[in-house]
This record gives C-alpha cells, sequence and structure tokens, in this order.
C-alpha cells in the first residue's frame, strides 16, 4: 500500500463525512507504518504513494438505490518506473493501481457499515485493457464497490486517461474475508 504515514482528508471531495475520510485514510497509513517498520521495499508502495485522492463517497447505488455503494477516485500521473518495453503503462502497473484502489471503496462503505475497515484478501482480479497510457499523461481511477457480503467482497474499476480522454482499463476485484492463519500444517 501507500508508504505515506499521514494523509490529510480535510481537502478530499465527496459527501462521505470526514471522520469517516480520515478512518480510511488512517486505515491506509496504518499499513504504511507496518511495512515501514518491517522494512518493506518495491515498486507497490513507491507507486501507490503518488495516488492523489480525490473523492471519497458514498451514494445510493443506481439500479437499487435503497442500497448504497462506496465510490473513491484517485489520480496519478505516469511516470518512467511505470512502463512497459514499448514506453506505454506496463499491465502489470495498472493492475496495482486497479488493485489498490479498487480496495478503498470496500473498505470505505465497511467501516461505515460495521465501522471495521476490512481490506479482504483478493480473491480474482479480472482486467480489460482498453489503450495505452504514455509518461506524463494523467489517469483518474475511479472504484465502486458491487457487492459486501459476509465473506464475498467486490468491486469495479476504471482508469481513465484524462489527458487523452480515453479508457486505459476496466476491472472487476474480488475478494474475500481473510481467514486467520494456521499456527500448524498437517504435511
Amino acid at each position: 500500500m501507500d508508504t505515506r504515514e499521514y494523509i490529510d482528508a480535510t481537502t478530499i471531495r465527496g459527501n462521505a463525512p470526514h471522520a469517516l475520510k480520515q478512518a480510511l485514510l488512517d486505515l491506509i497509513s496504518a499499513g504504511a507504518k507496518l511495512n515501514k517498520a518491517r522494512g518493506t521495499r518495491g515498486f507497490e508502495p513507491e507507486i501507490a504513494s503518488r495516488i492523489i485522492w480525490t473523492e471519497i463517497a458514498i451514494v445510493p447505488k443506481a439500479e437499487e438505490p435503497e442500497k448504497q455503494e462506496g465510490r473513491v477516485v484517485g489520480e496519478i500521473t505516469v511516470q518512467g518506473d511505470m512502463l512497459n518495453g514499448y514506453g506505454t503503462l506496463h499491465g502489470a502497473c495498472a493492475a496495482l493501481l486497479i488493485d489498490n484502489c479498487s480496495t478503498m471503496p470496500i473498505a470505505l462503505l465497511s467501516l461505515a457499515t460495521t465501522g471495521k475497515g476490512d481490506l479482504g484478501v483478493s480473491q480474482s482480479l479480472n482486467i480489460l485493457y482498453h489503450a495505452p497510457a504514455v509518461p506524463n499523461d494523467k489517469l483518474r481511477i475511479v472504484s465502486a464497490t458491487i457487492t459486501l457480503g459476509s465473506r464475498a467482497l467486490s468491486s469495479r474499476c476504471e482508469i481513465w486517461n484524462v489527458t487523452q480522454h480515453r479508457l486505459v482499463a476496466s476491472a472487476v476485484h474480488t475478494k474475500m474475508i481473510a481467514s486467520a492463519p494456521r499456527t500448524s500444517s498437517k504435511l
């Protein structure tokens, strides 16, 4: 996740109450602190830290207005360490952005409905790649929950190229509540 140890929610748009926005961002920051304490390094925390969160909201589902969905929007600019050999956004980097960003509305709605920010663990990540993005293109990553069940959690995500006005990738992310780790093996 993100390497920032604190992200201020006051400048982020969206109808979610300030305390809920800050709780979501604090959940991410807790992961950053844990990674720092463990000495975790790599491309994921470096790239994830560049995402600027622009909207955190809870809105009625269009298809079922009596139900709510979490919606989180972030923006990032394509840089050299995000590219493949052709000089465009690497598919794995797009997958990283989708994985991180599509988890946010799940955690948001979980915080809003249960008081617990459950991040879950990935079960499947189905991605369609639509168009390339090149260095200095600004991307808007829009994620929203689909379902938030007792075991399965799902969200959808789209990466839009704001500079070129086109869809870069779209995805559906299914997660599950993690089981407690086993203390012994039965091999």
